[in-house]
């Protein structure tokens, strides 16, 4: 039986949702695991906010809770990584956020790496984010595109 990996979109934009399920689109190899994306139906239309951040956190580890029975893995796909800490205290299989996940492999591939914002709102967040994860010396620069979620999710 293949591994099922659960990707939570955690704002409630679906466009969005769908634009992470296309680029999962090559790793999708015969006998691989099963990547199935689905969108957190109460979070906001996007993560820009510690106040989104932190609105998210309950109810999507509800649902990775209500999902631990037919998973084998879980991935936040938001940059916040938002509840990653605490989506790890109610499951014991790997939960994964792309902001943990792509620093830790850009250190692997050079010595120090970039972030892209959304918003330069964000940028706080990031970097206290980044703090905590004790990789600000490896740090080049963060800098903002400028665009809104739902304005990205649109351009897709």
């Amino acid at each position: 039986m293949s591994q099922r990996i659960l990707v939570i979109n955690p704002n409630s934009t679906q466009a969005v949702t769908d634009g992470i399920d296309r680029a999962l689109d090559p790793l999708r190899l015969a006998g691989g695991p099963v990547f199935e994306c689905v969108t957190l139906a109460e979070g906001p239309p996007g993560i820009q906010t510690q106040r989104d951040v932190d609105g998210v956190i309950a109810p999507l580890s509800k649902l990775i809770a209500s999902r631990d029975h037919d998973c084998d893995g879980f991935v936040i796909a938001c940059y916040s990584d938002p509840g990653l800490h605490s989506a790890r205290e109610v499951t014991r299989k790997p939960v994964l956020g792309i902001s943990e996940c792509g620093v830790l492999t850009a250190l692997t591939l050079g010595h120090r790496f970039g972030v892209i914002a959304i918003l330069a709102g964000s940028i706080p967040r990031h970097l206290r984010y980044l703090g905590a994860m004790g990789v600000m010396d490896r740090l080049a620069a963060e800098l903002p595109v400028g665009l809104q979620v739902t304005e990205l999710a649109d351009a897709g």
